[in-house]
């Protein structure tokens, strides 16, 4: 009888190890031990009812080998892999979106600077009115501080008479106009500068047709030298002299747009908005003084500066 008893309690040692691989493992070892008590009843009728424990036992729970990884290096790194790969998509991502706003951020630029140009260009086509004013000269009165220091200007309002003054010969006066019977061309050796310091004895003798021609000349013969800003603005101040605002207005933005760098640019940007008030524009003049503040702000002298703010003034510039 203990042999069929060890027979069984070996029975029930082997069973579970079998059934674990089973879906129905609980039932049949509940199974089996409810058929081995029934058996110790029968064979031990006076055992009242005392479960004899088997010689070899199997353990309550499977026991878990130490080091074992949760999951597998490969499992490891594919994971890792996949982070690393969602990480780069969304930089990408945030790339492009950056690239794109700065395209549209390019776009609205140029689209800026188109229509500003196209703004300006339209001030310095539009046609002069029939009843042009009289020639009244806008003299200024600028000092000559040599070769390569920047004169100032102040411009004066445009007296009665006319007060002649005398040709000095020096090529950074834009002096008052003043008649002369005779005009004799000089002869330095420097060739810009008495080309352009021609044209400026010209100028000051009323001989503006004369003058005009001589200083485009200058523009078309020396672009690229420093007397090419001067000749530029002094045409279109002769023809302002001339009483054709509109001609000098072209004359003054052309020196702005094609020599922005030039020494007589502000200049220009000044004079522009002074052509523009004869042609009875103010509110475009305003946008000129408003342009020559923006671009030439920290270069103009103190006394244009407080020019500028009178020429506002007298434009009702808001």
């Amino acid at each position: 009888m203990r042999n069929i008893i060890r027979a069984l309690a070996a029975v029930t040692v082997l069973l579970p190890a079998a059934a674990l691989a089973q879906s129905n493992v609980e039932g049949r070892v509940g199974k089996l031990e409810s058929e081995m008590r029934a058996v110790q009843r029968k064979v031990f009728p006076g055992g009242a009812g005392q479960y004899l424990q088997p010689e070899i036992t199997r353990p309550d729970a499977p026991q878990s080998i130490g080091g074992t990884p949760a999951t597998s290096a490969v499992a490891d790194l594919t994971g890792r892999v996949t982070a690393l790969e969602q990480q780069m998509a969304s930089m990408t991502d945030q790339i492009e979106q950056n690239g794109f706003k700065v395209r549209q951020l390019q776009e609205q630029f140029e689209a800026y600077k188109r229509s500003t140009d196209a703004k300006l260009k339209t001030l310095t086509t539009t046609p002069a009115l029939a009843t042009t004013p009289a020639s009244t000269p806008l003299g200024e009165d600028e000092a000559a501080t040599g070769a390569t220091a920047r004169p100032t200007r102040t411009p004066v309002k445009a007296p009665t008479v006319a007060k002649p003054a005398p040709v000095t010969g020096t090529a950074d006066d834009e002096a008052a106009p003043a008649t002369t019977a005779r005009v004799d061309k000089p002869a330095t050796g420097d060739a810009p500068e008495d080309e352009y310091l021609y044209g400026y004895r010209l100028w000051t003798a009323k001989q503006y047709p004369q003058a005009e021609a001589q200083l485009k000349k200058v523009v078309a013969t020396y672009p690229k030298h420093r007397r090419a800003s001067y000749a530029q603005n002094l045409l279109g101040r002769s023809y302002l002299d001339e009483g054709k605002p509109s001609l000098a207005s072209m004359a003054f933005y052309d020196n702005y747009k094609k020599m922005p760098d030039g020494e007589r640019a502000p200049d220009s940007l000044y004079y522009l908005a002074q052509s523009l008030m004869k042609l009875n524009k103010p509110a475009d003049a305003c946008k000129v003084y408003g342009e020559l503040t923006d671009v030439y702000g920290t270069k103009i002298s103190a006394q244009m500066k407080a020019d500028v703010e009178k020429g506002r003034t007298a434009a009702k510039c808001k």
